[in-house]
């Protein structure tokens, strides 16, 4: 251990504390000694001096019994100067052995043998004692030893009388090892503070690193390393016990789910950087609004979370719009001035729910809700939106069991071509019969991505399609159409997606090239990379893709370019818009299919003079109510032998 780590305020503290923790009753001890020799023995030739002398000892002990008084209370203080009390102790100590030192000296010449036997007896006692009380002082011990006796020792060698010559004579001997013992003890107790405050300064040590330790455990497991607010896993160990304190003294508890507007655009021009400069400045924000009653949290992304305890709707309502307020102020960040905002979902416990998991999601689905109908304001939730997570969640089980249940069937919708109207291909089109009622895609489809389904039906739909497929191109007809089958953007991120459309095929013997994969613009607003790798493998082992719903949504011609689809398929919009700006789009795009070598299917015909008006503009394949409307299983067959193609 280094020696500054000894010898500093700590080491002065315990000095002082082994010195004073032992004074009084060396003190008292010296009052006693002293009245007993000055009054026991009668010696008329100094009685007088005896007497002043013990005044002077009494007022020594007053005085030394004020500094123990002083240091006690001082002491108290952490703070205090333990050095300097160790000056006036010592100060205290060899004054008393030079006392007593004097008195030994001029008695000896008047005392008799008993009193001087007397007197070597008291002094020699103090000697020792001294090796053992100021043991703390190595000079102290040792000084108060030597001076205790050993002058009343060389005083007594000195004399003409035998007997105090030999007593002088044990006395010098005495003398000289309680010094020796003084030193010794001195050394160990001093080795021993230095070794007690080394021990404490390196648990101090220890100490600190285990503190700095599970502060940093806890930041791991209870905060977000970005904004510094409570994960997740904090968040609804805190709310639950709100929610315990809500219910015992009924006072409401209400949830803010905080959904940022246009952090998306920010991260997808701007980089991660600069939003997470956002999130973090965000964080700030919220963190300044927050109440003593309040919990924060950062749930994910760009989502943040509110408990407000003792909130009605009201004053819920009024801190959302604050929030809203606050979070819409400019970020400034190095020479870019960035707005967002926010949109909010409220519920109230226990007025909507008082579990903790309902309570988020209730506040969740009137945020979504708020965000489809006024983005940037404040939604809160009501029974409607409690009635559509109730169905939600009856078709969310419906649906696990549907396969199961053969609730699902796909019926076809023939594509054609343009000029013969003969049928090229049927686009496969999921059906669901949920406890005799019949419930369309647009209602279910979301519910199977949202909750994880949609892998499965996917897979189900693969494997049917491609059945029906390959009894099409058995029958005795001239026509082998083949089939459009629609994926969702989860399963092309499903890494084992390219084996299920291989097994689909290979179970079905179903050649690769009478096989499309549909596809909608809005997959581009994902991972291209992922995306445009399962795509190019698909096309590798022969399987079409046709890119559905074109312009309408994220089209991207560098993309496209990237795909080198075989389709597009023109939205029925455009179709609508024939008489209008419709005509002038179609040709547009039938123009940049031409040059990338990509066929085109018009979508939603539903008149004859749509169907020739396409024709004239040379769009190769047509599709829609027109020619027919989705058809069972069953009937395609029909429909092939005795649907001639329309001139």
């Amino acid at each position: 251990m280094s020696k500054s780590l000894s010898d500093g305020k700590s080491f002065y503290k315990d000095e002082a504390e082994l010195l004073y923790g032992n004074a009084k009753s060396g003190i008292i001890v010296t009052l006693l000694a002293s009245t007993i020799l000055v009054f026991a023995f009668d010696t008329p030739e100094v009685h007088t001096q005896k007497l002043y002398w013990w005044i002077g000892i009494l007022a020594l002990v007053v005085a030394r019994l004020m500094d123990l008084y002083s240091w006690k209370k001082h002491s108290l203080n952490v703070s205090y100067n333990a050095k300097n009390f160790i000056h006036r102790f010592i100060v205290g100590a060899i004054l008393s052995s030079l006392m007593w030192c004097s008195y030994c000296i001029y008695i000896s010449r008047y005392a008799s043998s008993t009193e001087l036997a007397s007197t070597i007896i008291v002094v020699s006692a103090f000697a020792g004692g001294a090796s053992t009380i100021l043991a703390a002082n190595k000079s102290l011990a040792m000084g108060y030893a030597a001076i205790m006796l050993a002058p009343f020792s060389v005083a007594l060698v000195l004399s003409s009388q035998e007997y105090q010559f030999t007593l002088g004579l044990l006395g010098l001997a005495f003398s000289l090892v309680m010094v020796m013992t003084a030193r010794k003890s001195a050394d160990f107790t001093s080795h021993a503070i230095r070794l007690k405050n080394d021990n404490a300064e390196l648990v101090n040590k220890m100490e600190q690193k285990v503190a700095r330790r599970t502060q940093k455990i806890y930041q791991l497991s209870n905060l977000d390393p970005l904004t510094g607010l409570f994960n997740r896993s904090a968040f609804m160990s805190h709310m639950q016990e709100q929610l315990d304190l809500s219910a015992k003294n009924s006072i409401p508890l209400a949830l803010l789910f905080i959904d940022l507007d246009g952090f998306k655009k920010i991260n997808d021009t701007l980089g991660h950087q600069t939003g997470d400069k956002v999130l973090k400045n965000t964080a700030e924000r919220l963190k300044a609004l927050q109440g003593d009653q309040q919990l924060l949290c950062r749930w994910g992304g760009d989502e943040f979370l509110i408990t407000f305890m003792a909130a009605n709707e009201d004053a819920a309502l009024a801190f959302a719009n604050s929030v809203i307020e606050k979070v819409s102020e400019s970020y400034d960040f190095e020479n870019n001035r960035l707005f967002i905002s926010a949109t909010i979902g409220i519920a109230i416990s226990p007025n909507h729910t008082d579990s903790a998991d309902e309570l988020i999601q209730l506040a969740d689905t009137a945020m979504y809700n708020q965000k489809k109908l006024s983005p940037s304001s404040v939604g809160l939730f009501n029974s409607e939106l409690g009635q559509r997570i109730v169905r939600e969640n009856q078709l969310k089980v419906g649906l696990s069991k549907a396969i199961e249940k053969q609730q699902l069937r796909l019926v076809y919708q023939p594509i054609v071509a343009s000029k013969s109207h003969q049928v090229v291909a049927f686009e496969a089109l999921l059906r669901w019969d949920f406890a005799g009622e019949n419930i369309p895609p647009d209602k279910f489809i979301p519910i199977a991505e949202q909750y994880g389904l949609i892998i499965n039906l996917g897979t189900w739909v693969l494997q049917q399609s491609c059945i029906a497929a390959a009894a099409w191109q058995a029958l005795n007809n001239d026509t082998r159409p083949s089939v459009s089958v629609n994926v969702s953007v989860l399963q092309l991120y499903d890494e084992n997606f390219i084996n299920i459309v291989a097994l689909a095929l290979k179970n079905a013997k179903l050649t690769a090239e009478n096989l499309t994969i549909e596809i909608t613009e809005s997959i581009f607003s994902n991972d291209k990379i992922i995306i445009l790798k399962c795509i190019k493998t698909l096309q590798k082992m022969g399987v079409k893709v046709s890119i559905d719903d074109f312009g309408t949504e994220y089209s991207s011609l560098s993309v496209i370019q990237s795909l080198a689809a075989n389709t597009l398929k023109i939205d029925r919009s455009f179709v609508n818009m024939l008489d209008t700006n419709g005509k002038v789009i179609i040709e547009a795009v039938k123009h940049m299919a031409v040059k990338l070598d990509y066929a085109v299917v018009a979508e939603g015909v539903e008149t004859q003079e749509q169907a020739e008006q396409l024709s004239a503009l040379d769009i190769e394949m047509l599709q829609g109510y027109f020619f027919s409307k989705p058809i069972e299983l069953h009937d395609v067959e029909d429909y092939l032998l005795n649907n001639s193609p329309k001139n």
